[in-house]
């Protein structure tokens, strides 16, 4: 199923993880690569995506940050 554009959730993929359409790779992992400093065309090469799957994972994680409340303690 389609829960953003560009981006599934099937039960019996990755766990049921938000994946890149059409693959096996989940959102997670793309932007772990990023995170850890790799350069779009070296995950690109490594995972088999294009460009635009990359930018479908970083627009999803932006989407969910703005919605989801952060899990903040309030100061005592």
């Amino acid at each position: 199923m389609e829960v953003f554009p560009g981006i599934t959730i099937e039960p019996r993929v990755r766990f049921g993880k938000p994946c890149l359409k059409g693959t096996r790779v989940d959102v997670a992992t793309v932007l772990d690569n990023l995170g850890a400093g790799e350069s779009w065309e070296t995950i690109e090469q490594e995972f088999g995506l294009t460009h635009e799957q990359i930018r479908a994972a970083v627009r999803y994680a932006a989407h969910v940050a703005r919605h989801v409340p952060p899990a903040v303690e309030v100061a005592a």
